[in-house]
């Protein structure tokens, strides 16, 4: 690979590839585009920027789904020599100030202003604060325009019919020139802007070749927001290899696009690999009479299995072989039919993957490659390979990246894919990048001889309880989520005598525990049910058998709702405000300890 930035690559494929660049769904149903199209798209939108007077160095904003035109606008910002901003699609209005007041951006395109059931549109939340930052247009995707600085993107369009210095434009981007400022989520404080470079992107692109992962054959479903890195890791996958590119209409979507289109790769976050592991086997324990009681059985044995695995035993009872045809054999058609049929494997990141579900997968018989990286080491910096996955870790390192670990237990990293710096930030830049090139991630981890990485926990968020003892909520955290009642949890203990946890329960898997009478409750007269509480405690019992008496979680409280994004215990990669969450539950937290 040769091409030095983004746009240069999108110019290289449109030259060469004949496969579709992307299927993306319309009014007429799943429609494909070609990489010739994809780069009319970019340079109309780029021209468009250039001739409404972006300049080189601007900050553009996006604050909008991940679509095929957000790709579009993304490269079209590269090749006005612009840097780009993306804004999560869930970002609240003062997240939304925030990010356009510290970025100093000067324009902000937005998808539309439908709102859903859950918050305003997204054009609204943005109006709510844009007065107050120093952004003089809007760009809206689809809709008229309704104020004197809004355009539409096709009025953007028109105004660059005049500019012919496309080429040149690309040729020009240096490989250290900037490309985005990538906000972190934020679980403690206000986003960083995380300083990335078209050559950080590049460096990912020809190391998500060499692995093997992925093919220029694939199919690959998209839904991770692009405000995310690890999407834009996919993303630059995507234009150095010249897959097809499949984006998904919205996450609410996934499954029935999935069927509809057939992909055969599926880049994930842990969560969902949850959401799958806990809508099986609730559906099959609930279930009434024999075909239930086997199903329980048939789990009740998968624990054993995952046991034995763990101590690398092999695990082969007849009971498990009978298991495995009558119960596992048709979990595993099911999820093949609902999934499309043509998956060949999974890539998971953005967090941890609890051993016991990547465990569940392997056996029926998917692949999951996790991977590991951060915002700050533009996505990917290790990998399990294909035909070579070890269950627990998150892989070996990319070739080209460095890998140590601190005698705190802290994993440091080095390579050409390290950002720039926080923006504006040099105070935060200082505390994680040291001067011959190796950066802080704020992970505790462990190297095997082998070189795979097993991430064992943040440093910030360790507990060190009153008696002195060091623990690790991601762990029980992680731990608790392979129970179906759990949905999400937070462990606390922090200079306190013991570890608690608040829980939110799976409402599906509570109302089947509860029956017919659930129907009439809401959640969080759900939680307070028996069946409820008592399924809580048996998962937090199987979890402390296995833990030290200073680590095991001795009293928990049950959430008044399901954690979310729109009620505010999640970031929008689903990680969980610890502050957040414990502002809002303090007094049942504090009971715990009464």
């Amino acid at each position: 690979m040769t091409e030095a930035n983004l746009v240069q690559m999108v110019m290289a494929r449109a030259a060469g590839s004949t496969s579709p660049a992307a299927r993306h769904k319309t009014g007429a149903g799943w429609v494909d585009v070609s990489w010739a199209e994809v780069l009319a798209r970019v340079t109309a939108v780029s021209n468009g920027l250039v001739a409404h007077g972006v300049k080189p160095g601007d900050r553009v904003a996006i604050f909008a789904g991940t679509s095929l035109t957000w790709c579009v606008v993304d490269l079209a910002i590269s090749a006005a020599h612009a840097i780009c901003v993306p804004i999560y699609a869930s970002n609240t209005p003062d997240e939304v100030r925030y990010i356009l007041e510290n970025s100093g951006a000067v324009l902000l395109f937005v998808d539309d202003d439908v709102p859903d059931a859950r918050q305003q549109g997204r054009l609204t939340r943005a109006r709510e604060k844009l007065a107050s930052t120093g952004c003089t247009t809007v760009v809206r995707f689809t809709g008229e325009a309704s104020a004197p600085d809004e355009l539409t993107l096709d009025a953007l369009i028109a105004k660059g019919q005049g500019v012919t210095d496309f080429e040149q434009r690309a040729a020009t981007i240096a490989a250290d020139a900037p490309c985005h400022f990538i906000y972190t989520s934020g679980t403690t404080g206000d986003p960083k802007g995380v300083m990335l470079s078209h050559g950080n992107w590049t460096f990912e692109a020809q190391a998500s070749r060499s692995v093997g992962i992925l093919a220029p054959d694939d199919a690959v479903m998209l839904f991770l927001p692009l405000a995310h890195s690890f999407a834009q890791v996919v993303k630059a996958a995507w234009l150095s290899m010249g897959f097809t590119m499949v984006f998904a209409e919205s996450v609410d979507k996934l499954i029935a696009n999935l069927a509809e289109t057939r992909p055969t790769i599926l880049p994930a976050v842990p969560r969902v690999f949850e959401k799958v592991f806990g809508g099986v086997y609730g559906n099959a324990t609930s279930a009434p009479g024999m075909k239930g009681r086997i199903a329980r059985w048939a789990f009740a044995l998968f624990d054993e299995y995952v046991e034995a695995r763990e101590r690398g035993q092999s695990y082969d009872t007849l009971g498990w072989a009978l298991a495995k045809k009558l119960v596992f054999s048709k979990v595993k058609a099911t999820l093949d039919q609902r999934l499309g049929g043509k998956l060949r494997l999974f890539v998971s990141g953005g967090a941890p993957l609890p051993r016991k579900i990547g465990w569940f997968f392997d056996l029926l018989g998917f692949i999951v490659c996790e991977g590991y990286g951060l915002t700050e080491t533009t996505a990917g910096s290790t990998i399990n390979r294909v035909g070579a996955v070890k269950i627990g870790t998150v892989g070996q390192a990319f070739p080209g990246v460095e890998l140590k670990i601190a005698a705190d237990g802290e994993v440091l990293i080095r390579g050409p894919h390290i950002m720039k710096g926080y923006y504006r930030n040099e105070a935060a830049s200082a505390e994680v990048l040291e001067a011959d090139g190796w950066f802080h991630s704020g992970d505790i981890g462990e190297l095997d001889p082998q070189g795979f990485l097993r991430i064992t926990d943040r440093k910030k968020d360790l507990i060190k309880t009153s008696g002195g003892k060091y623990c690790a909520p991601q762990n029980l955290e992680n731990a608790l989520k392979t129970h179906a009642i759990v949905s999400s949890s937070m462990v606390h203990g922090d200079n306190r005598a013991y570890l608690t946890v608040l829980v939110a329960v799976n409402e599906e898997h509570a109302r089947a525990l509860v029956g017919p009478s659930a129907s009439a409750l809401s959640y969080a007269q759900l939680s307070e049910r028996p069946e409820v509480k008592g399924a809580v405690q048996r998962a937090l019992d199987a979890v402390n058998s296995s833990q030290p008496p200073y680590a095991t979680l001795k009293k928990f409280a049950l959430a008044s709702n399901d954690f979310s994004q729109e009620t505010g215990e999640l970031t929008p990669t689903l990680k969980v405000k610890r502050k957040i969450c414990t502002a809002k539950y303090q007094a049942q937290i504090d009971a715990l300890y009464a």
